[in-house]
């Protein structure tokens, strides 16, 4: 940076850049927003801008880039989404009259988290993420600063809290706490989950959006989310919601992993809407439809009740089918008023926003008779919360003209009629140029004068122009304005007020428009909490007639609920699978569990449909605790209060984690955190390591599940040796895929069938894939071996079975919980709750070493 003396501009800069050495200042001169130093050289590389130099002359001359104020969101967004933040420094006074140095302050801080006017948000939730600490417990507060949504919840460790903040996927966490590099959670906020950090020490403690009933952790979480908040837009934002504490537990508890291995919003494999749960639902009409469909997606249910409630409605509307119709038709005029209520809160909503909120205003009144005309009392609290505001609907639509501009400085927006001021100066503009030519008319013809006429100009205004010949008859109440060489400007009172009307409605015309606007925005603003009730009860009715819709175009059934742990599905389908290939391709199949079994060993060759028949029942399990029917002939289903899965494998490699340690930790949280009214899916579990490290640890799991766990268990395996567990363990029953060979081929029925499988099919599963004929060949010759020589080594065992025997039992041991054992003596010194995964796994290691 330069030593040399620097104008006052730039020492202004530099000031301003003292207070955010954190975000790209975005310094507005004239016309532009310009960047100076560091941030000109790295912006001009990230936008394509060109880089050039204020003060070209001097010994170091200082790198500057611009961009044009009129276009200038465009590169905030790109920055911003690039995981940047941008202070922006406007004038604060008008450069013309201006005394020195033109006042200049930061208006506003854009950042990851608080974004509200980019061109990429996509409709849905942006939540920016308040993270804090208090012994070893967290606080974790979340807002979506254009919504205005505000929660705040307490857990118990780090993981959990970054287990929550993968489900927001959030961008941006403010952190409490003075966050060292070598703290834990700067590691893993920063490093594995790449997360834009902010910190926040102080908190706003008495902001009336605090629930008093908060605890200490919470409410100081709360407080420092909403001073960053405060921090970074400073401005008035009486759009946000009072702040709402929230258990984990309160809903259906799903990890991120768990939510991409189901395809809930996205589509895994490609990112997409596309191929997704959500895609399946979503025939919302409405952008807060859509956003509380996700929502609802998110966090399904646990509390039978509420489930119940929206069933009953879906089952109304379903029935209702012309009133569909028409209640999908009116929804298609709503626009988003959560984000419109957040434009006036902002200070930024145009007459358009005005204009769209008072035909949404104007469509409540139908949307509301549709319903109230079903006559239904579960439409009951629905119906009374589709509040029209009359009064605001009457305001905007007598106040804003329908072909209104965007701009709000030049005039056009505000109805003929509504002003009694601003019609006076319409008129005079609109008839100014008549009375002036009358006026021309009829002093010509009192005076005599034949060429007498009206002209204007800036110095003199509007003057009567006559030349020297016909001085004589100028009349008396003509006043003289100016000499010429070869003429005269005189001026009349009448024309003299007649001007004043004139260029007072073109100067005051468009400025009084402006403030009648920004009166309008203030009156608007003190409904935004009627506004945003209103906006859920919209939003609650478009996602329960998109359920409708869904049920019917898809043939969906309302599924029952039972107390018993009981799940008896018949022909159910994966609803999502089935969309995509069509119908008549898809193969259904009966899942039925009843009290007694908590786990099904599922069996069968790969691509045979056992990932497909493990998530189907994860997703109408997920489907029915959101209140939706679901895709089966009858559905009988427990209430689970939470789902693990482990289906398919992603190397972290970024992160160093291996797929098989993915699996072990995913296999540990769901051994840990299930009850017996969780569900768990497990998809050939072990594959990772050694067959018999995955045939042992498998085994062992299985077994923990099932004698301390009692949860729904889905598990799918290649080890067909595990099988034998059905003898052993009373609450597991066998099930494979079903298989039809036939003249040395083989199809798979996609259907489960009671009973272990008899056989793998790896090879057919290789040939139908395209590897070489030759190499199929030799790989069935070496299966033929070892299948003899296997034979062979069971024969061996047989002549010397005690020793075997003894070790086989030695081994089980381990997992049957034998009453001592030195190994057993070892596992209970570990201290798991305070070891890594890695460990852990070397602890393992160990332990099996030891047994060597």
């Amino acid at each position: 940076m330069t030593t040399e003396k620097l104008s006052p501009g730039m020492q202004q800069y530099l000031e301003i850049k003292a207070d955010y050495p954190d975000a790209f200042l975005l310094f507005r001169m004239g016309d532009f927003y310009e960047l100076f130093y560091d941030d000109a050289v790295e912006a001009a590389q990230i936008l394509e801008l060109t880089l050039t130099s204020r003060n070209r002359n001097a010994t170091n001359p200082i790198p500057m880039a611009g961009v044009p104020y009129h276009s200038a969101q465009a590169y905030i967004d790109t920055l911003v989404d690039l995981g940047h933040k941008v202070a922006i420094a406007e004038q604060m006074e008008d450069p013309k009259t201006a005394v020195g140095v033109v006042k200049r302050a930061v208006v506003q801080v854009v950042t990851p988290g608080t974004v509200a006017e980019s061109s990429k948000l996509d409709g849905g939730n942006n939540f920016l993420i308040a993270l804090d600490k208090w012994g070893a417990s967290y606080g974790l507060a979340y807002m979506d600063v254009v919504t205005g949504d505000f929660y705040v919840t307490e857990m118990a460790d780090l993981a959990g809290a970054t287990g929550e903040i993968r489900n927001l996927r959030a961008r941006e966490v403010v952190v409490g706490w003075t966050l060292e590099e070598g703290d834990s959670a700067h590691q893993v906020l920063s490093g594995q989950m790449n997360l834009v950090l902010s910190t926040q020490l102080e908190a706003d403690l008495e902001s009336p959006l605090l629930d008093q009933r908060l605890s200490d952790l919470e409410k100081q979480t709360a407080g420092k989310l909403l001073a960053y908040v405060a921090r970074t837009q400073l401005r008035e934002l009486n759009h946000l919601k009072p702040v709402r504490p929230y258990q984990v537990r309160d809903v259906l508890q799903m990890d991120y992993a768990t939510k991409a291995s189901l395809d809930l919003l996205e589509n895994a494999r490609t990112g997409k809407k596309h191929g997704s749960l959500f895609w399946l639902l979503d025939q919302t009409k409405t952008a807060m439809g859509m956003r509380l469909l996700r929502a609802w997606l998110d966090r399904p249910l646990i509390e039978r009740s509420q489930i119940e409630e929206r069933q009953q409605v879906v089952q109304v509307l379903m029935d209702a089918f012309i009133e569909r119709a028409d209640l999908v038709e009116s929804l298609k005029g709503v626009y988003d008023i959560e984000r419109l209520a957040s434009r006036v809160s902002f200070g930024k909503s145009t007459p358009k926003d005005l204009l769209q909120l008072g035909q949404t205003l104007g469509n409540i009144p139908q949307i509301k008779a549709i319903l109230s005309g079903l006559e239904q009392p579960v439409l009951g609290s629905l119906i009374e919360g589709l509040d029209p505001l009359p009064e605001l609907y009457s305001l905007i639509t007598a106040a804003i003209d329908p072909d209104a501009p965007t701009v709000i400085t030049e005039g056009g927006i505000i109805k003929t009629g509504f002003d009694e001021t601003l019609d006076k100066y319409r008129v005079v503009m609109r008839d100014g140029a008549v009375w002036i030519a009358e006026l021309e008319a009829k002093e010509r013809e009192a005076s005599g004068i034949s060429n007498l006429k009206i002209d204007y100009n800036r110095k003199d205004g509007y003057y009567f122009h006559v030349t020297n010949s016909q001085l004589g008859h100028v009349p008396d109440h003509f006043f003289r304005k100016a000499t010429l060489k070869n003429s005269e400007r005189y001026g009349t009172e009448e024309l003299t007020l007649l001007e004043r009307d004139i260029m007072e409605a073109r100067e005051q015309s468009a400025s009084l428009e402006y403030e009648i606007f920004m009166r309008l925005r203030t009156e608007v603003s003190k409904y935004i909490q009627r506004l945003q009730s209103l906006a859920q009860t919209i939003a609650t009715v478009d996602v329960l007639q998109s359920l409708a819709e869904v049920a019917e175009t898809q043939h969906l059934v309302c599924p029952t609920f039972t107390e018993e742990r009981v799940l008896d599905i018949v022909n159910g389908r994966h609803a999502v699978v089935e969309k995509v290939m069509g119908a008549q391709r898809y193969v259904p199949n009966h899942i039925q569990m009843d009290q007694n079994t908590a786990i099904q060993l599922i069996t069968g060759p790969n691509m045979s449909g056992k990932s497909t028949y493990m998530r189907q029942l994860a997703i109408i399990v997920i489907l029915a605790q959101i209140g939706s029917y679901v895709p089966a002939d009858v559905a009988t289903l427990p209430l689970f209060d939470a789902i693990f899965t482990r289906i398919g494998a992603a190397d972290d490699l970024v992160g160093g984690q291996s797929t098989f340690m993915v699996e072990m930790m995913e296999a540990n949280k769901a051994i840990r955190l299930a009850t017996e009214k969780s569900l768990i899916l497990f998809d050939e579990l072990g594959r990772g390591t050694a067959t018999y490290d995955g045939m042992a640890l498998a085994q062992a799991i299985i077994e923990h599940i099932h004698n301390h766990v009692g949860a729904k268990t889905l598990f799918a395996t290649h080890y067909h040796e595990l099988t034998s567990l059905s003898d052993q363990l009373k609450h597991l029953v066998n099930v494979h895929v079903a298989t039809l060979e036939q003249n040395e081929q083989v199809t798979f029925l996609h259907k489960i069938a009671q009973g272990p499988a008899d056989k793998s099919y790896g090879i057919h599963v290789a040939k139908i894939a395209g590897l070489p004929e030759g190499l199929l060949k030799r790989a069935d010759h070496i299966l033929g071996q070892l299948e003899a020589h296997s034979a062979q080594l069971a024969a061996d065992q047989s002549r010397s079975s005690e020793p075997v025997q003894a070790n086989q039992a030695a081994q089980l041991d381990l997992f049957a919980e034998p009453t001592s054992h030195p190994i057993l003596e070892q596992l209970r010194q570990l201290n798991l709750n305070t070891m890594t995964p890695m460990e852990a796994m070397l602890a393992l290691a160990d332990l099996q070493q030891s047994l060597k």
